[in-house]
């Protein structure tokens, strides 16, 4: 990967300034590789990183394997593309293995995503089953350490 594109991945805030110093070049060919990656659309978007566990409300989200019947033509393009336009999708991967497509989805609470699982999710033509995993506690996001607070951060050998 580019090192621009791993600057901008770790702090997508950093200013073109600090960025053309880190990589030795100008602040406007910064802004113009940037500009550049855009219209390729390589950069896709940009997205703030938030300790959900530290806000007053809560999102639960869920880990949820999909098996599907693959379509004869494309695959399981078609199906993979319809669930994950369900706004509770938060990501969705075609995996391999036992299990076709992993989604991370959100809700308010546990009974909102197992609706979603049995109301919008397993009576979709393709889905054979699921599997739903939900998740209790976060220590690393997208590269990043979620610390609350270094408290006993070394476990005592004993």
């Amino acid at each position: 990967m580019d090192e621009l594109l791993k600057l901008i991945k770790n702090n997508a805030k950093e200013s073109p300034e600090n960025l053309a110093k880190l990589l030795g070049t100008t602040a406007d060919e910064v802004r113009k590789r940037i500009d550049g990656y855009e219209k390729a659309g390589i950069i896709q978007g940009y997205q703030t990183l938030i300790d959900e566990e530290k806000l007053d409300s809560a999102v639960v989200t869920a880990v949820i394997e999909v098996r599907l019947t693959a379509e004869r033509e494309g695959g399981f393009n078609r199906i993979a593309e319809r669930i994950s336009r369900f706004p509770e999708v938060r990501s969705s991967f075609l995996m391999s293995g036992g299990y076709d497509l992993l989604l991370f989805v959100s809700g308010k609470t546990l009974n909102e995503v197992a609706s979603f699982v049995s109301e919008k999710l397993s009576p979709l033509g393709g889905v054979v089953g699921t599997a739903t995993h939900f998740m209790l506690k976060t220590y690393k996001k997208n590269d990043v350490l979620m610390r609350g607070s270094d408290e006993n951060e070394r476990l005592s050998i004993s």
